[in-house]
């Protein structure tokens, strides 16, 4: 068999723009406990059972006395920070902070800055500062600080470590007769990245940064419309201009993952970082609709929604005599970000949101008529929502449209041409969340494969980004993330250096290429979707009723069957290709979700299933579940009423699957055949550096080669990222991959087995 030959002629096609980024959320305590570098966790006294059940206002602290330690809000620090703790004592009290995770990593010879507010009431009192670890021993030397004021004021001081722990505490010691209010009491270490204020953890800061992202998504994520409209509830949604200003006049917010966010960490460092790792900032902002609770926005009461939105652009980008520009300028910052996109919903469902997405549309178009603005389809790669998604982007002519979609390897690998059918005269999708669902070796490869048809179709693809971004390893809530980390270390994923390799040598413009001799691709699952089916509970008691199975040769009846919760009863099987099975079911319960029906089941542990009231019942599904990761194929919004009966079908021809509900078709999807290229390759030409890149993915257990047009890449360089298919970094290990630059002299470029590889050219070419 002849060598693949890669042939250029150096013409450029497409411009690939800002393809590759980051998209940060508040998951994981990805801000409060990570990124953002406070290291006193409750510091304002703010925690409270809305954020999660467990939580109180003295969470994270404890107190020797809580008789003299008490929290109260008569007599608040202003009225964003309601809560603080009230020390009246007629001995000595102390008061002490755990931190995050098992404690402050503090580290000798670093510094630290430590602040607190503080209103005594009866006169001059000495407040000693102490950093121990765990066993109460002194990391540092004490502090003293005399306070007096009878208002409310700041103190800091500043602390030199002399040991080294990871079970780091604050500790406050109070003295007899004290009468004290105290507040915000905060610990940041001083060698933050960029050496910002309020700033964040560098070496969180610098992982992000060596990614070199175009953009940064932020701040979320669901994290941006769930919770309650009003903007001064405490239970809102993420409203921007609560997250700007002082700290202490930022009002904590319940994150809906289940924890406090101090909205430290807020838009105007978003887009401070931004810039300090030279990425294009995207904020997200809620379309005043609450998907996820039904909460919407009055439509003639929008103008306050829509304003936040212009007035968020002027803030990033309007002079210093505008009056978001002045404000900008005040907090440090009298240059412009220069805003280029902003996102209006996140994976919204409904029509609520699609009714009322044109008015933030027309506005933001009149006034900024150069801002690409972002439209929404949707959790789901297909179905109903989202065609009601891309609906909306084409008629009021959005410039984006977000699609997230986290599948299995498979999924990805079924569907590498998913864009080459996309309208290049429409508007461009933005991947803007996705994830093969775990991070081995093999699922970094694969998403490479698929990031090579993002890059192939830039066309039809404007913008894309890996999420979620970061985990504290102690706090998880998403289990799949791009880095991992503890109060100390960091840890990289497999996927990272992928996602690293794409931003770095993305390029600027596409460049015409071809390789000839190219074997067929293979495909590895083609089968119709028959075998065995079965019912099985999802959270609820589900009775089926009426099953029967018509294959075009025979009609077959089955028993009626119960199933509750997870329980699992089989039924029957099917070799024919094409087949309908008609069924009753009924939910007696007010049970939280619905049931499934499992069918084409061939092995044992991989099958199909219909999902009805999937989620929070909110959905009918097709689904392909394998092993321990589920990819969804096609969803429609639909609940199961309790003690209502409802008349089901499922058609399965070959790879074919609809469903049909009381007679109204509800899921129609093909299943694509699962396909392995011999390889995955895409050439680029970079302006800024006059260098093209090749990037080549080979997503199998053998070597490939390809013979290189040496005109380009002769004294060039080659990047090779190569491991085990399970390779998996943990957090205290090292990288489980190989990562090896090379010179490349020669005339051929091996592909090992899984392998992320990249031809550079030097440096000495012009544009074509």
């Amino acid at each position: 068999m002849n060598t693949p030959q890669l042939v250029t002629n150096n013409k450029l096609t497409s411009s690939v723009n800002d393809l590759f980024g980051i998209f940060f959320e508040d998951i994981n305590h990805a801000a409060d406990g990570g990124l953002y570098a406070e290291m006193v966790q409750n510091r304002s006294f703010e925690f409270a059972p809305i954020d999660n059940q467990d939580y109180q206002s003295t969470t994270a602290w404890k107190l020797s006395d809580p008789e003299s330690l008490k929290v109260e809000t008569a007599n608040p620090l202003n009225t964003k920070n309601l809560h603080y703790l009230s020390v009246d004592t007629n001995k000595d009290v102390t008061l002490t902070n755990v931190g995050y995770n098992k404690g402050m990593y503090i580290e000798a010879g670093k510094k630290y800055d430590f602040s607190f507010f503080v209103k005594a009431l009866n006169g001059t009192k000495n407040v000693i500062v102490r950093l121990t670890d765990a066993d109460n021993t002194e990391v540092g030397v004490p502090t003293v600080i005399p306070v007096e004021s009878h208002q409310w004021m700041k103190y800091s001081a500043s602390f030199t470590a002399d040991k080294t722990t990871t079970t780091g505490r604050l500790t406050l010691k109070f003295p007899e007769g004290s009468h004290i209010l105290v507040d915000m009491i905060s610990l940041f270490p001083e060698d933050t990245f960029n050496h910002r204020k309020n700033y964040v953890r560098k070496d969180l800061g610098e992982a992000l940064k060596a990614l070199h992202p175009k953009f940064l998504r932020f701040p979320g994520g669901c994290l941006v419309h769930d919770g309650q409209l009003d903007p001064d509830d405490r239970g809102a949604m993420y409203r921007w201009k609560n997250s700007i200003g002082p700290v202490e006049q930022r009002p904590a917010r319940r994150n809906n993952w289940g924890y406090n966010q101090t909205l430290g960490l807020g838009y105007f460092e978003y887009f401070e970082l931004s810039e300090d790792i030279g990425a294009k900032p995207l904020p997200v902002l809620p379309g005043g609709y609450d998907p996820h609770h039904d909460r919407e926005a009055p439509i003639d009461q929008l103008d306050e929604w829509v304003d936040d939105a212009l007035d968020l652009i002027e803030f990033a980008n309007g002079s210093t005599d505008t009056k978001w520009g002045k404000i900008r300028a005040e907090l440090g910052h009298p240059k412009p970000f220069n805003l280029e996109y902003i996102a209006i919903g996140n994976e919204e469902v409904g029509q609520a949101f699609f009714d009322r997405y044109p008015y933030f549309h027309k506005a933001i178009r009149a006034k900024y008529p150069n801002i690409k603005i972002i439209n929404t389809a949707g959790p789901f790669a297909a179905g109903k929502e989202f065609d009601r998604g891309w609906k909306s982007a084409r008629e009021n002519q959005s410039d984006l449209v977000d699609e997230h979609y986290y599948q299995e390897p498979e999924w990805f690998l079924a569907n590498q041409h998913r864009y080459d059918s996309y309208d290049p005269k429409g508007p461009k999708a933005f991947l803007g969340e996705y994830a093969s669902k775990a991070n081995k070796w093999y699922n970094a490869v694969v998403e490479a494969s698929y990031m090579i048809g993002l890059q192939r179709n830039a066309n039809k693809v404007g913008l894309a980004c890996y999420a979620p971004l970061f985990c504290n390893v102690d706090y998880e809530n998403w289990g799949t993330d791009l880095i991992y980390f503890d109060q100390k270390e960091v840890s990289p994923t497999v996927n990272y250096y992928v996602q690293q390799l794409f931003m770095k040598y993305q390029g600027t413009d596409n460049v015409s290429y071809q390789l000839n001799n190219l074997p067929a691709a293979k495909v590895v699952d083609d089968q119709p979707l028959n075998g065995k089916f079965f019912v099985q509970g999802d959270k609820a008691k589900a009775k089926f009723e009426n099953i029967v199975l018509d294959d075009g040769s025979k009609r077959q009846k089955f028993d009626a069957q119960t199933v509750d919760h997870e329980e699992k009863a089989e039924l029957g099987s099917t070799d024919a290709k094409d087949y309908t099975i008609t069924f009753d079911v009924t939910k007696p319960d007010q049970d939280a979700k619905g049931t499934h029906f499992c069918f084409g089941q061939q092995s044992s542990d991989k099958w199909c299933v219909w999902i009805l009231g999937g989620w929070a019942n909110t959905d009918s599904m097709v689904r392909i579940h394998h092993g321990k990761a589920d990819s969804d194929w096609t969803q429609t919004t639909w609940s199961m009423e309790k003690g209502r009966t409802y008349h089901c079908k499922l058609v399965v021809s070959n790879r074919h699957v609809q469903t049909f509900i009381d007679g109204e078709k509800i899921n129609d999807v093909v299943i694509t055949p699962t396909t392995i290229e011999p390889m995955y390759t895409n050439l680029s030409y970079d302006r800024n550096t006059d260098q093209y890149y090749f990037k080549a993915v080979n997503v199998t257990d053998q070597p490939k080669t390809i013979a290189v047009d040496s005109t380009n890449f002769s004294n060039g360089s080659l990047y090779q990222l190569t491991g085990k298919p399970d390779a998996e970094n943990k957090l205290g290990t090292n990288n489980q991959i190989s990562a090896v630059r090379q010179p490349f002299a020669g005339k051929e470029l091996v592909l090992p087995p899984y392998s992320v590889s990249v031809l550079i050219s030097p440096r000495q070419f012009s544009e074509k």
